[in-house]
């Protein structure tokens, strides 16, 4: 059976972001392994389980995800007896993911409203390895999910804006107004906020209109991925 790995960079950064950003700035612990390790099964499974939704007569698309799944099943039992109430976020998370299967069973998985589904899926799972060895969802936790919420939702604009949105002005004015609005406001609450986004401002704006390859809109992101990664890392604690 071929192995199934999705290839999108920004799922890849959702995954990895909310979730280390929880953990580290929580109190990290070893069972935070086998639960990063269910939560990146379940990703791995879903991937290959919303293609098959698309193209049924696929089949090796439904394998994958049984695979993943059930691997994910191994380590989520694992978690779950360090800290089982986390199964309370899944009636979260299951509405979310009903969603994403309606916008790939209609070919429509490029749609906004699916892809903020998709980013709350993810900022969810910040919670839940936050409550995993916390114990609660504070206001350290809301605020790891929320930067993040706004990071990839001004990522999922600027993206858009570049590839298949390329000429919709509508796209290009909302994604402007959302990155110069976005560190204004939250400049209110901290300046510090402000340094989570200034370069995804610099970049929606510079490089709009510009002959980039998609290759290349994808490593700017990457990099820019991973200064949000660091610098909240290093600010968060400092904002609240």
């Amino acid at each position: 059976m071929k192995l199934v790995i999705p290839k999108q960079h920004g799922a890849w950064g959702m995954l990895l972001i909310p979730f280390l950003l929880s953990i580290l700035l929580g109190n990290p612990t070893i069972y935070h392994i086998p639960l990063f390790l269910a939560w990146l099964f379940i990703y791995l499974a879903t991937y290959p389980f919303l293609m098959y939704m698309k193209q049924r007569r696929k089949k090796e698309f439904l394998y994958a995800a049984l695979l993943y799944f059930m691997i994910a099943g191994i380590f989520g039992i694992i978690s779950l007896l360090y800290e089982w109430k986390i199964v309370m976020f899944i009636g979260i998370l299951i509405p979310l993911f009903i969603v994403n299967i309606y916008f790939a069973h209609q070919k429509k998985e490029r749609a906004l409203t699916n892809d903020i589904c998709a980013i709350i899926i993810f900022c969810i799972g910040s919670l839940i390895g936050y409550y995993f060895s916390m114990k609660t969802v504070d206001t350290v936790a809301l605020w790891i999910a929320a930067v993040s919420f706004l990071y990839f939702l001004g990522s999922t604009f600027y993206v858009k804006t570049m590839i298949r949105e390329k000429h919709n002005l509508l796209y290009r004015n909302l994604s402007w107004g959302y990155h110069i609005m976005l560190p204004i406001l939250l400049c209110i609450w901290s300046p510090l906020f402000s340094l989570l986004f200034l370069p995804s401002l610099i970049r929606a704006i510079l490089l709009y209109g510009k002959k980039i390859s998609i290759l290349k809109v994808g490593i700017l992101e990457i990099f820019n991925s991973v200064y949000f990664f660091i610098v909240a890392l290093l600010v968060l604690p400092y904002t609240m």
